[in-house]
C-alpha cells in the first residue's frame, strides 16, 4: 500500500464510518478497486477505525467528561444510567465478537463486492423505514439499548451501515433524533478500542504484511480530520431528518457493486 493508496482509504474510512452508508463496505469496495491486499487490508483498518473512536471522543468529550464526572459520584444518577445503557448496548456486538470473530473475518476477503453492494442495499432501506415511519420524541430506555446494540452486531458485516442502522433502529423505536445520534456514536468507542487492543496483541501488525509505517500514519490522519468533520455533519443531518439522501446513495452504490461483483464490469 503506498501514501496515496493510504490517504484515500483513510479519506474514506473517516467520512463512511459517520455517515450511513457503511464504512467497511467503501473500505472493501476500495480496496477491491485499488488491488490493496485482504491481509494488508486488515491492519490498515484496524488503524483507521482507531482514527474514527479519537476523532469520536475529540467531538464528543464534554459529554464523556459529564458521564466520568457523574460516575465517579458512585450513584445511580442520570450519568451512570447512560453508562449502563452503552454498557448493555455493547453486549451483542460482544458476543459476536468473542464467538464468532474469524467467521466474521471470513467476509473481508477481499472476494465479496456483490456482498457489499446487497448489505449496501439492506442500509437504503433500514434508512428509507425512517423516511416513511412517524417520529416520537423518547428517551432510550434500557430495552432499546439491547435492540440498537443487535443492530450494531449485524452491522458488522460489511455494506451494513454501523450508523446506520443503530440510527435507524433507534428511530424505529421511536428515540429522540439527537438523542440516538450521540448514543449511536458513544456506543462504539469501547467495542472499536477493543478490538484494536485484541488485534494488536495477538499479531495483527507485524512485518510479514508488508505495510509501512508512512502509509499507516497518512491513513490514520486523514480518517482523524475527514471524521471529525463527518461526526458533526452527521449529527446536524440526523436532527433534520435528511437520511433518505443516503437510503438513495446507498442503493445506487449498493446495485452497482453487485453489477461489478457479478459481472466484472
Amino acid at each position: 500500500m503506498d501514501w496515496l493508496e493510504a490517504l484515500i482509504l483513510g479519506l474514506l474510512q473517516g467520512l463512511t464510518e459517520f455517515l450511513p452508508v457503511s464504512s467497511s463496505g467503501h473500505l472493501e469496495l476500495g480496496k477491491a478497486i485499488l488491488g490493496v491486499d485482504a491481509t494488508e487490508g486488515l491492519a490498515f483498518t484496524v488503524v483507521v477505525h482507531g482514527a474514527t473512536v479519537l476523532s469520536t471522543i475529540v467531538v464528543f468529550r464534554k459529554d464523556l467528561l459529564k458521564l466520568f464526572k457523574g460516575l465517579l459520584c458512585f450513584k445511580w444518577n442520570e450519568e451512570t444510567k447512560y453508562i449502563a445503557k452503552i454498557l448493555v448496548s455493547m453486549i451483542p456486538v460482544g458476543i459476536i465478537g468473542v464467538f464468532f470473530k474469524d467467521f466474521i473475518k471470513s467476509f473481508f476477503s477481499g472476494d465479496n463486492v456483490a456482498l457489499v453492494g446487497s448489505m449496501l442495499i439492506v442500509t437504503a432501506l433500514l434508512l428509507f423505514f425512517t423516511f416513511i415511519f412517524k417520529h416520537k420524541e423518547r428517551k432510550i430506555s434500557f430495552l432499546d439499548s439491547i435492540i440498537i446494540g443487535i443492530a450494531q452486531a449485524i452491522a458488522v458485516l460489511p455494506g451494513i451501515s454501523r450508523s446506520g442502522s443503530t440510527i435507524a433502529t433507534g428511530l424505529l423505536l421511536g428515540n429522540k433524533r439527537e438523542l440516538i445520534a450521540k448514543f449511536s456514536f458513544l456506543m462504539v468507542i469501547l467495542p472499536i478500542l477493543g478490538e484494536n487492543f485484541l488485534d494488536i496483541f495477538s499479531g495483527e501488525f507485524t512485518n510479514k504484511q508488508g505495510i509501512g509505517i508512512t502509509a499507516l500514519i497518512i491513513g490514520f490522519v486523514a480518517a482523524f480530520i475527514s471524521g471529525l468533520l463527518a461526526c458533526k455533519w452527521m449529527i446536524k443531518i440526523v436532527k433534520k431528518g435528511k437520511l433518505i439522501y443516503f437510503a438513495i446513495y446507498c442503493f445506487i452504490i449498493g446495485a452497482i457493486a453487485i453489477i461489478y461483483g457479478l459481472t466484472g464490469v
